[in-house]
């Protein structure tokens, strides 16, 4: 797969909101724990609603608590759910916020990272909408490095070496983004 970053506009971060992201609040968060002030890590996950499917506002309404369970099959097993993520980036590359970042967002449940546990207290969730075994967009990477660029910029306690899948923190439990993420084309272009 080839991709490229080009870079189209400079991403800013102001009050924990991003510049570029169309903005749909989720209830699903809260403070981070006192104390905590070093937002360190930056975790890539993947979603798709029903699942290996694309388009349309389904993890829209899962973040916010409206999925109609009777709309599909599996809705009625995630229905009840309450999580969210900080960023979802769509195929086609539209950025969505849904927490801001200073906020806790409800994505890594159960994890640890590098010996530190509860990820969410510390960390950023992207999600990408996608699958594990089915090719990410190249817009999707582009938007991604220049998403993580700006976290970077903001949050220095995030370095390359610090953004990590979801299935590095809860092995057990997460397999994504999966094996159809192209980390090595990712950390070329992050550090392009």
């Amino acid at each position: 797969m080839q991709f490229t970053s080009t870079n189209k506009h400079k991403l800013t971060i102001n009050s924990g909101l991003l510049s570029a992201a169309r903005i749909v609040a989720s209830p699903n968060f809260n403070e981070r724990p006192k104390g905590v002030h070093d937002i360190s890590l930056l975790v890539i996950h993947n979603i798709s609603l029903p699942p290996e499917q694309f388009g349309g506002t389904y993890i829209e309404q899962f973040f916010c608590n409206k999925l109609d369970a009777s709309a599909h099959p599996y809705f009625k097993t995630i229905a009840a759910m309450e999580v969210s993520a900080h960023l979802l980036i769509t195929r086609e590359g539209e950025i969505i916020q849904f927490v801001p970042f200073d906020k806790r967002a409800w994505h890594a449940g159960r994890s640890c990272f590098d010996g530190r546990e509860e990820c969410n207290d510390y960390s950023i969730g992207i999600e990408l909408e996608g699958a594990d075994a089915i090719a990410y967009t190249d817009e999707q990477y582009r938007v991604l490095v220049e998403v993580s660029h700006a976290l970077m910029n903001d949050y220095s306690n995030i370095t390359a070496e610090r953004i990590v899948g979801h299935n590095d923190i809860a092995p057990e439990r997460k397999t994504d983004p999966g094996e159809a993420f192209d980390w090595i084309g990712f950390r070329k272009l992050l550090n392009a």
